[in-house]
């Protein structure tokens, strides 16, 4: 088991290391940088030794993630889109650790895309083979952007997990009056 999960297992506290940890076992499973991340421009401070901080995706790439989508939604997002930061100065702060009694405490869902080009279903099993995932919903026939390319198919699985979880977890019905 890798570095990161030991520490949820140990109940020490988690930095952004296991999200650098990650990320770089998910870029060493790409063929080559330049052929996975197309024309996304990478960005740093003006400090040359600084590490990438930032991030944009290119048309091409952005096709990658909308592959199954309605072009409209495609498009709307090319317009809006703005770069992105790696999160890496949020992921340091205290408040950000992850330990045993928060993230680990989380029964974690995974809904795989099969046809997700953005996060391929070989790493995609490999996210949920080292995150003690309980349990893996497959939407067939999705990019990257369910919410897009299937919405209604997105929202009944997640609806079909909240239920589960709910009543797995509370004597409460969801639809009962609070008071």
């Amino acid at each position: 088991m890798w570095y990161c999960f030991e520490l949820i297992k140990s109940s020490k506290i988690m930095n952004a290391s296991c999200f650098i940890f990650t990320l770089e076992k998910f870029m060493a499973s790409m063929p080559s940088a330049e052929e996975y991340w197309l024309d996304t421009e990478f960005k740093s401070s003006d400090d040359p030794n600084d590490t990438i901080t930032s991030f944009l995706f290119g048309p091409r790439f952005m096709s990658k993630l909308y592959k199954l989508s309605p072009p409209e939604d495609y498009e709307l997002a090319m317009t809006l889109k703005r770069p992105s930061s790696m999160f890496l100065e949020d992921l340091s702060r205290p408040e950000s650790k992850l330990s045993e009694e928060r993230y680990g405490s989380v029964r974690r869902v995974y809904v795989m895309c099969d046809e997700d080009e953005a996060i391929p279903p070989a790493f995609q099993s490999w996210m949920i083979k080292n995150d003690e995932v309980k349990e893996v919903r497959m939407l067939k026939h999705s990019d990257h952007m369910p919410m897009f390319c299937m919405p209604k198919q997105l929202c009944y699985c997640l609806l079909e997990i909240a239920l589960k979880h709910f009543a797995a977890n509370s004597d409460d019905s969801p639809t009962s009056d609070p008071n």
